[in-house]
């Protein structure tokens, strides 16, 4: 359920900023949400991953998986106000780290990605789609 919820929570705040989001096959390879803007002539991918508390997020063990543009880690996923924390694909994997114990898997510690640059850093997501949908959105913020 923290995977369905951090996954539409990221939804809904792609669009009340003005992007349409479409939520992909469960389980596949690649990204969680396909986002475009009114006119389609932008069109990303997002990793969706959802966390009940700061835990790190697993990467699985091929760095060339990481697929997905954007990436949306949404801590606190369950409860009445989730954070959620915008990195691209170059900062996940520029701050990746690789298990120790000999297993290869990667992780992304919540030191490298609960930062203020990347808290509710929904403004790298530019450009923004549609400049009323953004004035109405930052005059109700």
């Amino acid at each position: 359920m923290t995977g369905n919820a951090g996954l539409n929570y990221a939804a809904w705040q792609l669009a009340k900023r003005g992007w349409h989001a479409m939520p992909t096959i469960r389980n596949a390879r690649g990204s969680d949400l396909f986002v475009t803007n009114n006119d389609e002539t932008i069109f990303f991918g997002v990793q969706s991953k959802a966390l009940s508390k700061r835990a790190a997020v697993p990467l699985g063990k091929d760095g060339h998986e990481l697929r997905s543009e954007w990436w949306i880690i949404t801590l606190g996923a369950m409860t009445d106000h989730p954070t959620c924390f915008i990195l691209s694909n170059d900062d996940v994997r520029a701050r990746a780290s690789i298990d120790k114990g000999g297993q290869g898997g990667r992780w992304l510690e919540p030191s490298a990605f609960d930062r203020e640059e990347f808290r509710e850093a929904w403004h790298r997501l530019l450009p923004v789609p549609d400049a009323a949908a953004a004035t109405s959105v930052e005059a109700r913020s």
